[in-house]
């Protein structure tokens, strides 16, 4: 943590303790805090010698001789403020902070508010600039000159910050605050306007709502910034809501001089003898002339207004009212209230959304959801508290006061599905029932492939599983379900065989297909077709020469569906490995290459041969790659070889090393 000097030090937390001063003015507290406007200099006079507490996020600073500030942002940008002191000898610092959707006073114990500070101990201004530093100064030593602008820090359209500015020096000298220099906006563009007004029970008070947060001092006291369109009947007095610990309004009352009769009216706004219109907190002002109405109702009993639509199965009915109705009168039982319909309705509670005492709407809880479809009628009885509703004027209203609602049967989105199989592609029939007056589908497969109808259908051409979803509506009630069906009939004929058989040698053939089989049948190329799925071992004859024979398999699924594996194999003449004495690579097509023959059972080859001179001119690990008779891409010497050829037998496992020559004749 960073200190100030010593000796100010020393001395401001001298004086604090000794006079003992806690923070009461108005605007040096967080939840006090002034609203300001981009568009004006605020100039504070003097500053009253107070502290509250540590300040996080910052330099952990006490909030030494405070004043705070409130704005919002209204366009998005950087934000530059300048701090400039009456006295330039004195050390003013600051801290911003972003309270949207905080309590002001959480700045004194949530560190993440803080948008960026500077509490250097350097004297004169202070603030944000383009050219200020992107870390928060704590403090310093005077002589040190520490930096006293940081950074404009970015602000979001839509927040709401408070800007606490702390005036180190132990005076009261004064300072002056101005914005500028930043991208975003700090003022609201909406002019102040009267919103509207609603009279009291007697016609003697009316309560006017602002558009906006208006200026307490703009609204004078003796009610002259209005006047009533009412002969004989004056504005007296007018007070503001709110501004016993603010700074701002947006509701006021006036006070006549005489009840209104029953009736409308205007309310016009004037310039009162404050010389002045209301003034928004940029000092925009009201227009002259701007009026808004006020009807007076005579006193009667006020009857449920209306009734907010219910939802589906309702649980809970908000009743509206044209006044405000008394919450003591509401009986927390629900016994005000009786419901009747096509089904038997409980009603377990009720309760008012209160406000001084009154609530414009009142929430009838029931013990379960209606869920039968019809038109039922909520009305007014005595509860169990002796009376039924009593209006903020102290009228009640008569038993018998009703309303109907309707409500529909809830909805299921219960799928049915059928499947139709097919060879290569398979159709999927869905449905839905339609009851309790379902209109409404929005079918989704996988994902995709949205219909609207009560049937659909989709085709596929893959297998496995596949996901539906249905949403459906009747207008009141919706449902969504989903489910799942598998395409499990995928039929894929395949074997498992060898490509090459040694005459007479035994070969077994191995079914792999995929699918729900019923039949097989095998065809190895020389015998009758067998008709199991393991098929017996064959033993293919020897011939004058190597032969092909191509080995079929073909398999049929329960919905008859049929698929075939093709195997060709090749049946030598003979497995006997021998390398030949000589070969002609002359391009002949006759004995062109030197390679070991026949070694369809020969695994882990190593084949090598040398020249006389003992020099290695040719190695394979694959036996049916040949030695073409060149030597580095030149035709080799005519001559005799000597070969090496190591191996071991698929057979039997045993391993063998042959030896010999070969003559090369060209």
């Amino acid at each position: 943590m960073y200190f100030k000097t010593i000796f100010f030090l020393l001395m401001t937390v001298g004086f604090l303790k000794a006079n003992g001063q806690a923070c009461t003015v108005r605007g040096q507290t967080p939840a006090s805090a002034f609203p300001v406007c981009g568009t004006k200099n605020f100039v504070q006079e003097s500053v009253p010698l107070c502290s509250n507490r540590p300040v996080p996020g910052g330099c952990n600073t006490d909030d030494t001789n405070p004043f705070w500030y409130k704005f919002t942002c209204f366009k998005s940008g950087t934000l530059g403020f300048v701090i400039t002191p009456k006295n330039l000898d004195e050390d003013y610092d600051w801290q911003l902070f972003d309270i949207t959707g905080h309590s002001p006073d959480e700045v004194y114990t949530n560190e993440s508010l803080t948008v960026t500070a500077n509490w250097a101990g350097t004297y004169g201004t202070t603030g944000t600039s383009s050219t200020g530093v992107s870390y928060r100064q704590c403090g310093s030593n005077p002589t040190e000159n520490k930096p006293t602008f940081a950074a404009m820090p970015n602000i979001v359209q839509g927040h709401t910050y408070l800007l606490l500015i702390s005036h180190f020096t132990p005076t009261q000298s004064g300072y002056s605050l101005s914005f500028n220099g930043g991208t975003a906006s700090i003022t609201d563009t909406l002019p102040p306007n009267l919103a509207s007004a609603a009279a009291d029970c007697d016609g003697s008070a009316i309560t006017i709502t602002l558009n906006k947060k208006m200026q307490c001092t703009s609204l004078a006291a003796d009610g002259s910034d209005f006047s009533i369109s009412a002969p004989g009947v004056l504005v007296v007095a007018a007070d503001a809501v709110s501004c016993a610990s603010g700074f701002d309004m947006d509701k006021l009352v006036i006070k006549l001089n005489k009840s209104l009769a029953p009736g409308s009216y205007t309310i016009q706004m004037n310039k009162g003898s404050d010389d002045n219109t209301l003034l928004d907190n940029c000092d925009n002002s009201v227009p002259e002339g701007a009026s808004v109405s006020v009807i007076v109702l005579p006193k009667q009993p006020t009857p449920m207004d209306s009734l907010t639509t219910p939802a589906c199965a309702p649980q809970t009915l908000q009743l509206v009212f044209a006044k405000p109705m008394r919450c003591s009168s509401i009986a927390d039982d629900g016994s005000d209230f009786i419901i009747t319909g096509p089904s038997q309705v409980a009603i377990s509670r009720a309760e008012g959304t209160c406000n001084d005492g009154v609530s414009n709407s009142i929430l009838v809880h029931l013990a379960t959801p209606i869920v039968h479809n019809g038109t039922y009628t909520i009305a007014l009885k005595n509860g169990t508290d002796g009376t039924t509703l009593i209006d903020e004027c102290g009228e009640i209203t008569p038993a018998g006061s009703s309303l109907s609602f309707s409500v529909k049967d809830t909805v299921s989105a219960a799928i049915t599905t059928t499947l139709l199989y097919g060879c290569k592609w398979d159709t999927v029939l869905v449905a839905h029932d339609g009851k309790n007056d379902v209109h409404q589908w929005n079918w989704l497969f996988d994902g995709n492939y949205s219909r609207t109808t009560q049937q659909a259908q989709v085709v596929y051409n893959s297998y496995g599983e596949k996901k539906i979803k249905l949403m459906v509506s009747n207008g009141f009630c919706s449902d969504t379900a989903t489910t799942t069906v598998n395409l499990d009939n995928e039929l894929k004929a395949r074997m498992n065989g060898p490509a090459v058989i040694c005459p007479t040698d035994p070969v077994v053939f191995a079914d792999s297909s995929i699918g729900n089989i019923v039949a097989y049948k095998w065809n190895f190329g020389f015998t009758d077709n067998y008709l199991q799925k393991i098929p017996p071992v064959q033993f293919y004859p020897q011939s004058e020469g190597e032969k092909n024979y191509t080995v079929s398999l073909i398999v049929q699924n329960e919905h008859n569906c049929y698929d075939t594996a093709l195997q060709v194999v090749k049946v030598p003449f003979s497995c006997y490995i021998a390398v030949p004495t000589a070969f002609t690579p002359n391009g002949d097509g006759r004995n062109d290459f030197l390679y070991p023959l026949n070694a369809y059972k020969a695994n882990h080859v190593d084949f090598r041969v040398y020249n006389r001179y003992g020099q290695l001119v040719f190695r394979t690990n694959n036996w049916q790659q040949k030695w073409d008779g060149t030597i580095n891409g030149q035709p080799a010497a005519n001559g005799t070889y000597v070969w090496v050829f190591s191996y071991t037998h698929s057979d039997t496992g045993k391993p063998y090393f042959l030896k010999g020559t070969s003559v090369l004749i060209r």
